[in-house]
């Protein structure tokens, strides 16, 4: 079975960075690329300020503004700038090497002063192939750092809600702007979800109507898309059951309710994902049984006509012996009397296979 993509450019950066002591501080991966680019908004219930961050002395500024401070990448391009920004803010080196290494599993990981996030983002191209990127969350005390690989606006929504000027006062607390992020990348599984449904659909209507050769592709493509979803999604459930388990000063109480529909989500998705990995289950089988059918639909053909010539090649055998007496041979209609006797066999023989149904 062929690796997905993503998976083979994880194994092939670990392979390189073999022999690394951890939390060591990593050479740009991408140095031909421009400057990753660090955005950051700070808001309170009068005014929202976006800064473009370029150089990390920045970022103490940043935080000594009063309100919220969401700092946002959302390209991984030249990693230097990222690794500045992430140590200005007092980053484990380990959190900072979770980040860049962007093959890292669904997990959480609370560090005391910040809780550290990593989630899997999927989207559908324009090709209609399924790819994923590598979402990081870090909570602090007074700050929210969110890292994308792509330069895609992931947190679009969440955005342009604050910059409408009036977020709600949930929104005015950090850990809240955590959650929501997490939940954008949630609502956007129902999308990916979607998607499949639709491809799923349409494979079993050409399974009823017309399986050919390229149906089988189709059906093991889905169904390592599933697994692939599965993988990503399902340590989900364990993050945000381990938020609500555990007790954090950068969780407050009041967001409980929100963490457990967040879980319920969570739980629908992989649900959803369990039932479309049956079907796709069923679907092979259905595709082996239309397989099976038309195998034995061209044997049938060809027994019927085997069985039909069998006792013509008989007859035929039989006249063509070559012996010197075989009163057949001189008569004046022998011919056409061969011919009227496998005649009058092949009909017979057709009309009893067609009372039988086996035609």
């Amino acid at each position: 079975m062929k690796l997905p993509s993503t998976l083979r450019q994880a194994l092939k950066r670990r392979s390189r960075q073999a022999g690394r002591a951890p939390g060591e501080r990593l050479e740009p991966e991408f140095p031909d690329l421009k400057t990753t680019r660090i955005n950051a908004i700070a808001y309170d219930v009068e005014q929202v300020e976006e800064i473009e961050i370029h150089e990390a002395t920045r970022i103490s500024a940043l935080l000594s503004k009063p309100g919220i401070k969401w700092i946002d990448v959302d390209a991984l391009r030249d990693v230097k700038p990222l690794q500045d920004a992430c140590e200005a803010l007092g980053l484990h080196t380990l959190v900072i090497e979770d980040i860049i290494n962007t093959d890292q599993r669904t997990k959480i990981e609370d560090y005391g002063e910040v809780l550290f996030v990593v989630l899997k983002r999927f989207t559908i191209g324009e090709d209609g192939q399924l790819s994923d990127e590598q979402i990081s969350i870090v909570l602090g005390k007074d700050f929210v750092l969110s890292v994308g690989e792509r330069e895609t606006d992931q947190f679009g929504v969440v955005r342009d809600y604050i910059r409408s000027g009036k977020p709600r006062v949930r929104l005015l607390h950090h850990d809240y702007l955590a959650y929501r992020l997490m939940d954008s990348i949630v609502d956007s599984y129902y999308g990916v979800l979607d998607h499949i449904s639709n491809r799923m659909d349409r494979l079993e209507a050409e399974l009823v109507n017309s399986p050919n050769n390229s149906t089988l592709p189709v059906i093991f493509e889905i169904k390592h898309e599933l697994l692939f979803l599965r993988k990503a999604i399902w340590p989900l459930r364990e993050v945000l059951g381990s938020l609500l388990r555990d007790d954090t000063p950068l969780i407050r109480n009041e967001m409980r309710p929100f963490l457990r529909d967040l879980y319920d989500h969570c739980v629908q998705v992989m649900e959803t994902i369990e039932t479309f990995r049956e079907m796709q289950s069923g679907n092979l089988d259905m595709y082996m049984s239309s397989l099976s059918v038309r195998q034995n639909e061209v044997m049938k053909v060809l027994t019927v006509a085997a069985t039909i010539f069998l006792p013509l090649t008989f007859l035929a055998g039989m006249w063509g012996m070559n012996f010197e007496f075989m009163p057949e041979l001189h008569w004046r209609f022998g011919y056409f009397v061969a011919w009227g006797i496998m005649a009058l066999l092949s009909l017979g023989m057709i009309v009893y296979f067609k009372r039988r149904r086996w035609m």
